[in-house]
């Protein structure tokens, strides 16, 4: 097959995601054919450094020997085996290592964020429901926030470039103020003495909001939201499908303000970025409302096709191994280091705004640039050449390496956005 039919065909059959396909078609295709560690080769041959770790999935780098080899040994047992009814080993063993690192004690399997999301707020709901708390069917949510693409994590976020047209099949729910601003819980207070016996949950990317622009939460928020919703019998949602798997500088972002949810969402890093698998922990509380005879209909009527997938399960007990066996978080810390002190010279262009880091998360604020401009997909198209690959949110530069970067990648990825913005921006 030639390399100029999977590029035609690409832009004649293939719709992209988030992606405006009548610009596309007037670009050059790239084509990724193999990946190895931190990096992406396409059909070329030409190698570039995965800066979002291939949209915020990968976690210790492509074709890493151990998750190859783990998913190879379950695919000579079996690939998929229903959930319903039965169950697989891999499964098993993973849910047992997440309830153990989470302090959660039950695991429900899905198989991307917005579905892991889309299971916590039925589960939020329908709990209240059981427990004859029937007025407690409202969700909360912050400004800017994004906890997916189905309607219920639609339901819940508040990006209007991204969720207003969908608003007439939306259920209604409440938008607390950005959460970059620790008085906007002085409205979720307000909110919740007011409405608290009418409101299930509150949901919030912990410490970072990704999609939303990166925006960075004030020290000691997490906390105190959680503060709130235990005084008014609320639940928490930590949705970490973002923040997850040492992001953030811990292996979840809650840890870092000591603070256990209701429900947690997690997906993306889970298997190391090598396949599709989501899960939705919580409780014991909440999982035994659920307990019952058949017949009192208790039983939370949910599920996926590809649940507890045992090949994605395999991957991600040894992506959870390589974080015990390479200490992946004791060595994150100097490179959350080298990548603060990288960013700072970016401060020194004036069109930048704001350089916003938690972990190895950054958004590069340009500000407000005319839309139709596209100076941040330009950017990304700069560092390209470079041998980068970005993708920015609006006019967010979003950096976002596997953790496996080094600290000599961490500095050629910042210099090459930096030389990118000044190019576009500036001319220099």
């Amino acid at each position: 097959m030639e390399k100029q039919d999977i590029k035609k065909w690409d832009k004649t059959v293939v719709w992209h995601p988030f992606t405006q396909m009548k610009e596309y078609a007037g670009e050059d295709v790239l084509v990724i054919e193999r990946g190895q560690g931190n990096y992406l080769i396409d059909s070329e041959g030409a190698q570039y450094l995965d800066g979002v770790s291939s949209l915020w999935v990968n976690v210790h780098g492509h074709r890493k020997n151990e998750i190859d080899e783990a998913i190879k040994a379950q695919l000579d047992k079996i690939a998929h085996t229903t959930l319903l009814g039965a169950t697989n080993e891999p499964a098993v063993l993973l849910a047992k290592r997440l309830a153990d690192l989470t302090r959660l004690q039950h695991v429900f399997y899905s198989d991307n964020g917005s579905t892991a999301v889309e299971v916590a707020l039925k589960i939020a709901f329908e709990y209240w429901q059981l427990k004859g708390r029937k007025k407690k069917q409202k969700f909360v949510s912050f400004k800017d926030s994004y906890h997916g693409d189905t309607l219920g994590a639609v339901s819940v976020g508040h990006i209007e470039l991204f969720h207003e047209i969908y608003r007439p099949l939306l259920f209604p729910t409440y938008q607390a103020p950005s959460p970059r601003d620790a008085n906007g819980l002085d409205w979720v207070e307000d909110l919740l003495k007011r409405e608290g016996g009418e409101i299930a949950a509150i949901i919030i990317e912990p410490l970072i909001q990704a999609a939303g622009g990166m925006i960075v939460q004030p020290d000691g928020f997490l906390g105190r939201l959680k503060g709130l919703c235990e005084k008014y019998d609320v639940l928490l949602i930590a949705d970490e499908v973002a923040t997850g798997f040492g992001r953030t500088g811990t292996m979840f972002a809650c840890e870092q303000e000591g603070v256990v949810p209701e429900l947690l969402c997690l997906a993306k890093g889970l298997t190391g970025g090598y396949l599709p698998l989501a899960a939705t922990l919580t409780t014991a509380e909440i999982y035994e409302a659920f307990l019952g005879e058949y017949s009192e209909l208790k039983t939370f009527f949910h599920g996926h096709s590809y649940t507890g997938n045992p090949l994605g399960c395999a991957a991600a007990l040894a992506n959870l191994d390589i974080f015990e066996n390479e200490k992946t978080l004791e060595t994150l810390q100097p490179k959350i280091r080298t990548m603060a002190e990288a960013l700072k010279r970016l401060c020194e262009i004036p069109q930048v705004k704001e350089v916003r880091q938690k972990g190895l998360m950054v958004g590069i604020d340009l500000g407000d640039q005319p839309s139709e401009k596209r100076i941040a997909h330009k950017i990304g198209l700069a560092a390209r050449k470079k041998h980068v690959l970005i993708r920015p949110l609006g006019n967010v530069i979003v950096l976002m390496p596997p953790l496996s970067i080094t600290e000599d990648e961490i500095l050629f990825l910042v210099a090459v956005v930096y030389d990118a913005i000044r190019a576009i921006l500036t001319g220099c």
